[in-house]
């Protein structure tokens, strides 16, 4: 059996759809007169474990799957979606989609079979049948056992696991049929630690798109456990935050979340059609500092964003989107795409079968700069080394953000001194790029447990940087 035969197999396993059969609804969907359209097939096992005071609080298993039929006719979009998959419903759902076309094709050209090969980013292999639940389970009591030893100010320790495989077939009406098997991965430890009146907490995770046992070939329980141990820790010893302007260098790794969240959206082409963003009508204007190369690649071999195609059948590729300052290319879906009169990038994504495509990032990063950490932190008189974020919130328009530090440091006289609690950074993303005046080289990407949300949709993403210098920032603290 190959690889097309095998996802077929099992998205349609129990159906009366075959490939002819699924080739005459799309011609059907194609008969009216549209720019392009697309049947989407997808069927998603997800299975999950949460541990909470010693013991397994939840668990779940779902399966999900179904089709989503599109028609876009210039700026229209029409969208059915089945979670019957035959025939009969299929063929309404393409009939209910072209609706929102009146004229019938006068071309009448027949889309024939094509199938084109997927490029292998990640296995197939299925990390919810690889292990059995008892070892995911133990899982988790390591974990919870490993942090308690550590240290006994641990008062409570949540873990837990989670596990995905998804399987979609993209039939086109301008391209070729495109499909791909995909699996996902997600390990978390929080602990909650008190002393003399305070409590804090800390957490540390691993993921990616591959299975349970891959992800513990690179990290051990142990390490994972030492790691939420330690962030906990040291918020009980930190200071409160100082306020006002200053230099802020940010760590490498999940720290690019803001470079995602203040600039990333901002160069999604729904937001460049519609005017709503601060990036709109910039091609080729410099939006940054010398030092900034931002790339969004969603071909990066076993990434969480990571995609052997977009939710549209377009190949995934390396978007360079500001290259040493100058903006050069919008994040694009193909219905965007085309009323911009420009390239589709491969970011057209969708939670699900029933939802639009729209345009999303993959892996978004800062790339790798030419300074040493030690260079970096060492050019700084007075500020703060941000070396990880629990949250923050970001305006498209205005591109104004706040980001909560989970885990920062005071710098002085160009030493990382005291750990601090309470930083908020305060700012405007295209402000903000132009302050980078020192990029690292050491290019770490975050975990692999991002996810995104966007129009009451959530994707996996990556996302990275290498240490960064922000040269003036207004830092929220907590200092009196």
């Amino acid at each position: 059996m190959n690889s097309f035969e095998k996802t077929f197999g099992i998205l349609l396993n129990n159906s009366d759809i075959t490939v002819e059969s699924a080739y005459k609804a799309l011609n059907i969907l194609n008969s009216r007169n549209i720019d392009f359209g697309d049947i989407f097939f997808e069927r998603t096992v997800n299975e999950g474990f949460s541990l909470e005071e010693g013991i397994i609080k939840a668990a779940y298993y779902t399966i999900e799957q179904g089709a989503g039929v599109r028609a876009v006719n210039q700026a229209k979009t029409g969208f059915a979606y089945t979670q019957t998959l035959d025939n009969k419903s299929l063929t309404e759902a393409c009939l209910a989609a072209h609706s929102i076309s009146s004229g019938r094709r006068c071309d009448n050209v027949e889309i024939k079979s094509s199938i084109k090969d997927t490029k292998q980013l990640y296995i197939e292999d299925d990390p919810v049948t690889s292990m059995d639940k008892a070892e995911k389970v133990s899982i988790l009591q390591i974990l919870n056992e490993s942090a308690r030893a550590l240290d006994p100010r641990v008062t409570q320790v949540m873990a837990s696991l989670i596990c995905c495989h998804k399987s979609r077939i993209v039939m086109p009406t301008d391209d070729a049929l495109r499909y791909d098997i995909k699996p996902e991965v997600n390990i978390t430890v929080t602990v909650i630690m008190e002393h003399n009146g305070k409590r804090e907490s800390g957490s540390a995770s691993g993921g990616g798109a591959f299975l349970i046992e891959d992800l513990l070939k690179t990290t051990t329980l142990e390490d994972m456990a030492k790691e939420a141990v330690r962030v906990a820790s040291l918020n009980l010893e930190a200071i409160p935050a100082p306020a006002g302007n200053m230099p802020v260098v940010l760590g490498a790794g999940w720290p690019g979340v803001l470079i995602h969240e203040a600039v990333g959206h901002g160069l999604e082409g729904d937001a460049i059609r519609t005017g709503s963003s601060l990036f709109a009508g910039k091609l080729g204007q410099k939006v940054a500092s010398d030092c900034c190369t931002v790339i969004d690649d969603g071909s990066i071999e076993n990434r969480r964003g990571s995609l052997s195609f977009d939710d549209e059948g377009t190949d995934t590729k390396s978007n360079v989107l500001i290259e040493n300052g100058i903006l050069r290319k919008y994040m694009m879906d193909k219905q965007n795409a085309r009323l911009l009169g420009q390239e589709t990038t491969g970011n057209g994504r969708r939670q699900s079968f029933n939802c639009l495509p729209i345009p999303r990032m993959t892996n978004t990063y800062l790339a790798a700069g030419k300074y040493e950490k030690d260079e970096i932190i060492s050019s700084v008189d007075k500020g703060i080394y941000a070396v990880n974020f629990k949250g923050g919130q970001v305006d498209i328009a205005s591109g104004e953000f706040t980001f909560s530090a989970s885990e920062a440091y005071l710098i002085e006289n160009g030493r990382i001194t005291s750990p601090i609690k309470g930083a908020t950074l305060i700012g405007n993303g295209p402000e903000t790029m132009k302050q980078i005046s020192m990029v690292g080289n050491d290019l770490e990407f975050d975990k692999g447990i991002g996810s995104c949300g966007k129009a009451g949709q959530s994707v996996p993403v990556g996302i990275g940087q290498p240490t960064v210098k922000l040269d003036n920032v207004i830092v929220g603290g907590t200092e009196h």
